[in-house]
C-alpha cells in the first residue's frame, strides 16, 4: 500500500523557498527553482507570464493565504516581499522577521524561520492542487466552506472514517474524549489566552451568573493528578498523558479530556520545543489510555478528537504535526481498532491540508 501521507516534492519546494530567503526575490532570475517554476508556469516555460515573475506571483499568493498577523509579516520580511525590502541583505531581512516575533535573531533562525517557510511551502502545495483533486465527501454550498468534513482515508486496504472540525475546540459536541496539548509540567495556560488548552480550561470551568469563576475543573483535577503521581513541580516524560473530567463541557457531551504532554519549556523564556517523535508517542499513549478507560463508562468511550499537537506555540508546521500524529492514528486503525476519529482545527487551510494528505495518491481515492 502507498502511504497516504506521501506528499510529492514538499521537500524540494521547501528547499527552494529557503534558497529564495537567502537571495530575496530580487535574485530570483539567477536561482534554479524547477519545482516552483513548474507550479507557477503550468503551461510550461516560455508561456506568457512565465519565468521569475510567475514564481514571485506564486510566492505572493502563498504568503497572502497565510492571513494577517505575525506569520504573514515574518514571511514577507524573510523573502523580501514586504514593501521596500526586495534588495535588503538576508541578514537584515532575518533581523526584521525576528522582531516580528519579538525573539533574538538566533532564536528565530533555529526555531521560527523553518516554521514560517514551511507554512509558505504548504500554501504553495495547496495552490498547486487542481480544483477537484481533494476529497469529494460533504461538499459545501458555493461560497461557504464546510465546518465539518467527513473523510474516508484508505488504511491498510480498508476505508476508515475521519471527521475534521473547522472551528474552536469549545464548540465540539458529543465526542467522548478531547485531547488537550500540555507542557511536560502539566501547567495549564491562563484561561484568557487563545490556545486549545486555555480554551478547554475556560470552557470546562463553572462560573456564576456574573461570569465569576466558581470551579476551575480542569486545572484543579490536573493538579490532583500530578499530586497523586508524585509530580508536582517535576517534569513528566514527553508523551505522558493525564486524564481529567471535561468539567462543564460535559453538558455538551464531552466526557473526558486527555492532556498530552508534548511541549518542553525553555527555562527562563516563553518558548517551547516540541519534537515530532514525542507527538507520535503522546497520541499512541492517548489510544492506550482510551482502551483502558473505555469499558469503565456506560456507554463505553468510543470517539476521540485531536488538535494539531505542537502546531501552535510549539512551532511545528501543521504538515509535520499531522504527519507525526497520523503515524500513531494509522497504526491504531491498521490493527482493526474501531474508534471514531476526529480532528479539530481553526483554519480552513489546515483542514484542506488534512484533506489532501488523507486523500492520498489518485489510486487511493474513491472513484
Amino acid at each position: 500500500m502507498t502511504h497516504p501521507l506521501h506528499l510529492p516534492d514538499h521537500g524540494a519546494v521547501l528547499a527552494e523557498v529557503r534558497m529564495i530567503r537567502r537571495s530575496g526575490v530580487v535574485g530570483l532570475r539567477a536561482l534554479p527553482t524547477p519545482e516552483l517554476s513548474r507550479i507557477a508556469d503550468p503551461a510550461g516555460p516560455g508561456a506568457a507570464g512565465s519565468g521569475p515573475a510567475a514564481v514571485e506571483r506564486l510566492l505572493r499568493t502563498a504568503v497572502a493565504r497565510l492571513g494577517g498577523g505575525t506569520l504573514r509579516n515574518a514571511a514577507e520580511y524573510s523573502l523580501g516581499l514586504a514593501d521596500g525590502t526586495r534588495d535588503w541583505p538576508a541578514a537584515d531581512r532575518r533581523r526584521r522577521a525576528a522582531q516580528v516575533y519579538g525573539v533574538s535573531v538566533e532564536r528565530f533562525r533555529k526555531h521560527h524561520e523553518l516554521m514560517v517557510l514551511g507554512q509558505v511551502a504548504e500554501q504553495i502545495l495547496l495552490v498547486a492542487v487542481p480544483a477537484g483533486e481533494g476529497p469529494a465527501e460533504d461538499p459545501a454550498p458555493p461560497g461557504l466552506a464546510a465546518a465539518h468534513r467527513k473523510l474516508s482515508p484508505l488504511v491498510h486496504g480498508r476505508r476508515a472514517g475521519v471527521t475534521v472540525h473547522v472551528h474552536s475546540v469549545d464548540l465540539l459536541r458529543d465526542i467522548d474524549v478531547v485531547v488537550s496539548p500540555s507542557n511536560v509540567y502539566f501547567a495549564l495556560p491562563a484561561p484568557y489566552k487563545s490556545s486549545v488548552a486555555a480554551t478547554l480550561r475556560r470552557a470546562g470551568a463553572r462560573k456564576d451568573p456574573t461570569g465569576a469563576l466558581v470551579e476551575d475543573h480542569l486545572h484543579d483535577e490536573l493538579r490532583e493528578w500530578a499530586l497523586r503521581n508524585g509530580m508536582p513541580g517535576r517534569a513528566a516524560v514527553p508523551g505522558t498523558v493525564a486524564a481529567t473530567s471535561a468539567g462543564v463541557l460535559g453538558s455538551q457531551g464531552i466526557r473526558r479530556v486527555y492532556h498530552a504532554a508534548t511541549a518542553v519549556p525553555h527555562p527562563g523564556s516563553n518558548d517551547y520545543d516540541v519534537l515530532p517523535v514525542d507527538v507520535t508517542r503522546a497520541v499512541a499513549a492517548v489510544f492506550a489510555l482510551l482502551a483502558r478507560e473505555s469499558a469503565a463508562y456506560d456507554p463505553p468511550l468510543r470517539s476521540l478528537c485531536l488538535p494539531l499537537l505542537g502546531a501552535g506555540r510549539g512551532g511545528l508546521p501543521p504538515l509535520e504535526s499531522f504527519g507525526a500524529m497520523w503515524a500513531a492514528v494509522e497504526a491504531e486503525l491498521a490493527r482493526g481498532a474501531s474508534w471514531d476519529i476526529h480532528f479539530v482545527v481553526r483554519r480552513h487551510a489546515r483542514a484542506d491540508l488534512i484533506g489532501r494528505l488523507l486523500a492520498g495518491p489518485p489510486e487511493n481515492r474513491r472513484p
